[in-house]
């Protein structure tokens, strides 16, 4: 492999936007985070001024603004400088904070400016994910060797409960009370079932997400009679992935179930569910990073999470719900693991939003 093809690769494979520009400040070079960063393509971006993509971000006049004028005066000076959480307005209007670096090069008699964008937010996110990861482990792992010691003793107190109710064959006022121990024995040990989570090994196949939604988004309707609309809007350019048809359908049912339920509680009028699949590139994911990734999200028109449960929330045994076991999500969760990615959850505008990241890069 030749030594540009290794530059190539690194380049395209860092979190940081990295740009080159000539002396009159048109683009040189883009990699992979700054095409993500413009939501275009480097062959749409060469040739054009930086100018046509960083805008100042002007509507919070208290907020720190990249110094443009500086970036003129670093080809003639000479002299790099580095601006730390600064405000950054976007070609669609978006706004992001950033940490904005910009080194002169000078290569034979050419001059040339590098520029470094680091989203700030995305670092803070980074964080918080591998913290909810870490504590969402050890809350499951915690949660399954309490299900192993209730377990242990159950089987015991169904037996015993079975044998006197033999012994009480002729006192039937008194064999109700071995039925509801057995019958509350059985439903306990389903519960523990729950907690322990499947024990079978994931099967990976190659399959079409689309279907999975679609078998998913049936099965929802059924239940509630139609009551619900479900709205699909799919990308066709997804590929195929490879997963676990049994275990992505149970984690896209448990969140359809979950904006049900949200749904149902608050009596929404009209109420809503939208899946939309689309693609997405260079996401960090479990500390690594992925070129290509598939997001489905799904949202309704409920009445929101409440701040409180939406850092908790995929944890085992919480529940927003009266009567909830707390362990859909926390199944979801898992399921979404096995296949190393993520599952997010953010309110908007008074909507609950749920972000399911698959890598296609894998």
């Amino acid at each position: 492999m030749k030594m540009e093809e290794i530059n190539n690769i690194v380049l395209d494979n860092l979190n940081v936007s990295v740009i080159l520009l000539d002396e009159n400040l048109k683009i040189l070079y883009a990699n992979s985070a700054t095409e993500s960063l413009f939501d275009t393509s480097s062959f749409r971006v060469v040739g054009k001024s930086i100018f046509n993509f960083l805008k100042e971000y002007d509507e919070d006049p208290q907020s720190s603004q990249i110094d443009f004028s500086a970036i003129d005066k670093a080809v003639d000076d000479y002299r790099p400088f580095t601006q730390r959480e600064v405000c950054l307005q976007l070609p669609d209007k978006a706004h992001i904070t950033v940490d904005f670096t910009v080194s002169p090069i000078i290569h034979g008699s050419k001059k040339m400016l590098l520029l470094e964008i680091q989203q700030v937010e995305r670092l803070i996110q980074l964080n918080k994910e591998q913290g909810f990861l870490d504590t969402h482990k050890s809350a499951r792992n915690l949660i399954r060797d309490l299900a192993h010691e209730i377990k242990n003793p159950l089987g015991g107190i169904k037996g015993a409960a079975q044998l006197l109710s033999d012994d009480l064959e002729n006192r039937p006022e008194l064999r109700e009370f071995t039925s509801i121990i057995t019958k509350e024995t059985n439903r306990l040990s389903k519960l523990v079932n729950q907690m322990l989570g499947s024990n079978t090994l994931p099967k990976f196949t190659s399959i079409n997400i689309h279907e999975i939604i679609e078998h998913v988004a049936s099965l929802i309707e059924k239940d509630t009679m139609g009551k619900i609309n479900i709205n699909k809007i799919y990308d066709p350019s997804i590929p195929e992935i490879s997963g676990d048809r049994g275990k992505l359908t149970q984690a896209f049912l448990n969140i359809m179930l979950n904006s049900v339920q949200a749904l149902s509680d608050c009596k929404t009028a009209n109420p809503m569910i939208e899946v939309t699949t689309s693609i997405e590139r260079n996401q960090t994911i479990r500390g690594v990073h992925h070129r290509m990734n598939c997001c489905i999200q799904i949202v309704d028109n409920g009445p929101g999470v409440s701040e409180e449960m939406l850092d908790c929330m995929f944890f085992p045994s919480i529940s927003g719900k009266v009567g909830g076991t707390g362990l859909g999500l926390s199944i979801s969760q898992s399921a979404i693991d096995i296949h190393q990615g993520l599952i997010k959850c953010e309110n908007k505008s008074g909507k609950t939003f749920f972000y399911i990241y698959l890598p296609l890069d894998k």
